[in-house]
């Protein structure tokens, strides 16, 4: 009894403690903030943690590695085609279907992050643009299994019973895909915190003095690659239940740029920064389509106009806030610090003359 307590302890050190904790408390506020939403604001809230999952990912390896990766959407395809087919014909539980459907696109990352090892800068932006291009076009190309541009459908998750017959669908959702982003950002936490994520941060900085260090600097860019890849898996999968439907149109190019631009604008290598990109990422589009419908927009300028306010965004984000909204705010939260801390101080410096001890 003694021994398994002690495993326990050691298991749980104090950032995992505190990763926990917080991530047990965020899950409880988040639930209680779903409970008191309608239906749409639980699609949402559904939709920004599929995408925390996805850009936590991204931000690993292309904010903590240093591997651009424009082809994340691509990745996601691949969870979401995975988990639609297991389901195709069967009525597999959700608990087998995000671990097979993460595993595959863990594998895909895992062949594509060999080739990319050795891909540096553009070479590497351009493969991995080259993967967000192609690879969806393969449900075309073999539309019998993929079921071409129509795509295949998924049948919304069930909530149990315990729950009540008229427990919104869309709630249950967005419980799960909130648990799993929780879950995520607590292991990649955890990851960044061991010594597998101070390889990912010491071939970002310097390869060459990396290598000198004894790092595998090859094998550390493929773990940084499968892992990112398992994230974006997750995300696809859970993507295919939140949309109900799979098809190519949902996984082109615009969705690995947007997926990029959501970690930029949040803040590179940082896990708190995909939260802010992911809201970003799910809210502006909302946005920009009731902007079009009251100017009256065409529909080819109105579906570009998402494309171009992330353009924007950008570029506002990099010239006043260029380590992203994350790191907009860490400042902020210093400057405010430090300016207390000096007003404290001076208080502590001016002599109460009206106190006795004061003289």
């Amino acid at each position: 009894m003694r021994v398994s307590v002690f495993k326990w302890r050691s298991l749980l050190t104090p950032t995992l403690s505190r990763h926990l904790g917080l991530a047990l408390a965020a899950f409880i506020v988040l639930l209680v903030l779903s409970s008191q939403i309608g239906a749409y604001d639980d699609y949402n809230l559904a939709a920004i943690a599929i995408f925390v999952i996805a850009t936590t990912g991204l931000n690993l390896l292309t904010g903590v590695n240093g591997q651009l990766s424009l082809g994340h959407g691509a990745l996601m395809a691949v969870g979401a085609y995975s988990t639609s087919l297991l389901l195709r014909g069967h009525d597999l539980p959700l608990i087998l279907v995000l671990p097979a459907s993460l595993t595959a696109a863990a594998l895909v990352g895992a062949v594509f992050g060999v080739a990319a090892a050795r891909l540096r800068g553009p070479y590497l932006a351009g493969a991995t643009l080259a993967l967000a291009v192609g690879l969806p076009q393969i449900a075309t190309r073999y539309s019998h299994v993929f079921g071409g541009e129509e795509g295949l459908t998924v049948a919304p998750q069930v909530a149990p019973a315990w729950l009540g017959a008229d427990f919104p669908p869309e709630r249950w959702i967005a419980w799960i895909a909130i648990a799993a982003a929780l879950i995520t950002m607590v292991l990649l936490g955890n990851l960044l915190q061991s010594s597998v994520g101070r390889r990912f941060k010491a071939v970002r900085d310097h390869e060459a003095a990396a290598a000198l260090a004894g790092i595998n600097v090859a094998r550390t860019q493929v773990v940084a690659f499968v892992v990112s890849a398992a994230c974006a898996g997750l995300a696809g999968s859970l993507f295919a239940y939140w949309s109900g439907l799979t098809a190519p149109s949902g996984f082109g190019v615009a969705l690995s740029l947007q997926l990029v631009s959501a970690i930029v604008i949040g803040g590179l290598g940082s896990l708190s920064g995909a939260v802010w990109g992911s809201i970003v990422l799910v809210f502006v589009p909302a946005l920009t389509g009731g902007m079009a419908s009251s100017l009256n927009l065409p529909s080819a300028v109105g579906n570009n106009l998402p494309l171009l306010i992330y353009g924007a965004v950008l570029v506002v984000a990099m010239l006043l806030v260029p380590y992203g909204i994350d790191g907009g705010l860490r400042r902020l939260f210093a400057l405010a610090r430090a300016r207390w801390a000096g007003a404290a101080s001076n208080h502590k410096g001016v002599v109460d003359w009206d106190d006795p001890a004061g003289g």
